[in-house]
């Protein structure tokens, strides 16, 4: 299959992630697209690290599995706290913690 198919996935999906992530208010919905996004980024560098017969774009992607794994894990303990205190997920709820 040629490189660009998967360049153009790799466009979808990151558009998919921030149409996602501007469109919805919900947490998790917004950390989901956050994740897709990442996705896309890892679609992309591993169809330019195949294409250019290079490893750097494989270790990218496991570098950008690790920052994945954090970000879902840190904001999903976020996402636990704001329903403690709020009992929604909401990030209009959010702003009230502004002052």
């Amino acid at each position: 299959m040629p490189v660009n198919w998967y360049l153009w996935l790799a466009l979808a999906l990151f558009a998919v992630g921030l149409f996602g992530f501007v469109s919805r208010r919900n947490v998790i919905i917004m950390l989901l697209s956050i994740e897709i996004m990442l996705n896309a980024a890892n679609v992309a560098l591993a169809a330019l690290g195949t294409r250019m017969q290079d490893v750097t774009g494989h270790i990218l992607v496991f570098f950008v599995i690790a920052v994945a794994a954090a970000e879902a894990a840190i904001g999903l303990s976020l996402v636990v706290l704001l329903y403690k205190r709020f009992r929604e997920v909401h990030m209009d709820e959010v702003r009230r913690l502004k002052g």
